[in-house]
This record gives C-alpha cells, structure tokens and sequence, in this order.
C-alpha cells in the first residue's frame, strides 16, 4: 500500500502544484502542514527563527496541529485536500 500511496501522494502535489490557484489562507496552511508533516515529520529546526516572521509562525502553528500523524496518515489526508480543492475548481 506504501508505494501506492506515494505515487497518489506525488500525483496529488502535482496536480494541486499546477491547478489549485487562489486558494484561502487557511487552506494553503493545510495544505503546507500535510505536506510538510508527509514529507518531513515535525522538525523544529526549520523554524529557528519564526518569533520574527509572522508568516513562518502560522506555518509552524499548522503544522503542528498535524504532528500527530504518521507520515502515511499526513499523506492520505493531502490526497484527501487535494481532491476535495481540485472537485471544487
């Protein structure tokens, strides 16, 4: 199922890269967190100086709220996001 996974995953960033334009905030956000939490797991260090930028604090805050899932978990709800903004549009 992992394989699969990842090519849906890399399928959906693909196609939410390319199509999803003029998105609201705080779907960007979601988007970030579960790609960043997909991708990355929570690292802290990417965000050493976030008490002086405003946007980086937002960011972190997302995705935080994340940290809790798996990487396969943050992968199957991007894929979830993206297809739900990709119906819409």
């Amino acid at each position: 199922m992992s394989e699969q996974l990842d090519k849906d995953f890399l399928e959906a960033y693909n196609r939410i890269s390319k199509e999803a334009r003029n998105l609201a905030p705080d779907v960007m956000l979601r988007i970030y967190a579960y790609y960043k939490q997909a991708t990355n797991g929570l690292s802290h260090q990417d965000f050493e100086h976030m008490s002086h930028d405003l946007k980086k604090a937002f960011k972190f805050n997302a995705w935080t709220q994340v940290s809790h899932l798996s990487t396969d978990q943050a992968k199957a709800e991007y894929i979830k996001l993206a297809q739900s903004i990709l119906s819409e549009g």
